[in-house]
C-alpha cells in the first residue's frame, strides 16, 4: 500500500519506538496513540519536523480512540500489560481494548491493521495474561477482517524488561531462582527484528488475514539465559531451583507490591514453553533473519559489569 497515515498506539513502550523510528525512516506520517503524550514527545525526532505526533488516547474510552484513528491509513496495536492494577486489566486493555480499535479503525476507513499478541495466547490457558490475549485476537479478527496478527516470543534488546531486571538482581543478590527449576523454553526474539516484521506486515498485502510467530534463531532454557546474562556481565551467582508451588506462593506476596517483580500468574506461563510452533509462519516468511541473542548482548548489558563499560568478559 501507499505509505500515508498510521497511529501506532502504545508507540512510547519499549517494541513501539523501535517501531516509530522504522515507520519514520520508510516515510510514513506517524501518529503516536499514548495515553500521556508528554512522555511520548521524545518520538518526534525520529522523523522530520512534523512526521510524528503523540496525541492523547486511552485504549478503554471509545471517544479518544475514534479520534486517534480519524484519517488513519493503518492502525498498530502495541498496548499491553504484564501485570493488572488499577484499571488496567488483562481483559479491558489486552481482551475489549483491542476489539475496540479494530472495530474504530475499521469504522474510520483504514486498510490495514496489525494487532501485536504474544505466543501462547490460548483461550483456555490457565492465564488470565495468555487467555486476555487469545481473546484480543479473536476480537480483532473478528472485527477487522484481514488483520494481521503478530506473536513474539519474549522481546530482548538495550530497554527490554527480561535480562535488564536479572543483571540488576545480580548486582546485589548471591543468587537467583529458577521457577520451576528452569526448564521452561523460550526462543527470544530481538526487538529490531519484531519492529522490521511490523513493518513488512503492514507493506505487504499478503500477510493480511494471517498470525505469525516471532522468535529467535535459537531455542533456551531459562536456565540457559540465565547463565548467559551472567556470563555477559561477569558475576558468578547460584542458580536455585524454586518449585511452581513456593513461587507462586512468594509472587501471592509479592504481586501486592505497587511493581510487582512477580505475580502468581507469570508463574502460570512459566508452566508452559514460549517457542514457535512447528507450523507457525515466522520471521523468515516475513523475509527477514532473526538475530541471536549474543550478538545483542553485549551492547547493553555491560553496564552491569562489575566496573562497567570498561570490564572485559572473557
Amino acid at each position: 500500500m501507499a505509505r500515508g497515515l498510521v497511529t501506532v498506539f502504545g508507540g512510547s513502550g519499549f517494541i513501539g519506538r523501535y517501531v516509530v523510528r522504522n515507520l519514520a525512516r520508510a516515510g510514513w506520517q506517524v501518529r503516536v496513540a499514548v495515553r500521556r503524550p508528554d512522555e511520548a514527545l521524545f518520538l518526534k525526532t525520529a522523523g522530520d519536523v512534523g512526521q510524528v505526533t503523540p496525541v492523547a488516547a486511552n485504549i478503554r474510552d471509545e471517544k479518544s480512540v475514534a479520534a486517534a484513528v480519524s484519517g488513519a491509513d493503518a492502525v498498530i496495536n502495541l498496548v499491553g500489560i504484564l501485570y493488572q492494577g488499577g484499571k488496567q486489566k488483562f481483559d479491558t486493555v489486552q481482551g475489549t481494548g483491542a476489539k475496540r480499535l479494530a472495530m474504530a479503525a475499521r469504522a474510520a476507513g483504514a486498510k490495514r491493521f496489525i494487532q501485536i499478541s504474544a505466543i501462547g495466547a490460548d483461550s483456555d490457558s490457565d492465564s488470565n495474561y495468555a487467555r486476555s490475549k487469545a481473546a484480543g485476537e479473536q476480537g480483532v479478527s473478528s472485527s477487522f477482517p484481514g488483520a494481521t496478527i503478530l506473536r513474539p516470543s519474549i522481546v530482548f534488546g538495550p530497554e527490554d524488561d527480561f535480562f535488564n531486571r536479572f543483571a540488576k538482581m545480580a548486582m546485589i543478590s548471591p543468587a537467583l531462582p529458577l521457577i520451576g527449576g528452569g526448564h521452561t523454553k523460550f526462543q527470544p526474539v530481538y526487538v529490531g527484528d519484531v519492529a522490521a516484521a511490523i513493518a513488512k506486515a503492514l507493506e505487504d498485502p499478503a500477510t493480511m488475514g494471517k498470525t505469525y510467530e516471532l522468535g529467535g534463531p535459537r531455542i533456551y532454557t531459562f536456565r540457559e539465559l540465565l547463565r548467559l546474562m551472567l556470563r555477559e556481565i561477569g558475576r558468578c551467582r547460584a542458580l536455585i531451583p524454586l518449585p511452581f508451588a513456593l513461587a507462586s506462593l512468594k509472587a501471592s506476596v509479592l504481586q501486592l507490591l505497587p511493581v510487582p517483580p512477580l505475580t502468581v500468574d507469570q508463574v502460570r506461563l512459566l508452566k508452559r514453553d514460549n517457542v514457535v510452533s512447528a507450523q507457525a509462519l515466522t520471521l523468515k516468511d516475513l523475509g527477514l533473519d532473526a538475530t541471536a541473542v549474543e550478538a545483542v548482548l553485549p551492547t547493553y548489558l555491560d553496564r552491569y559489569r562489575p566496573r562497567g563499560h570498561y570490564s572485559r568478559v572473557g
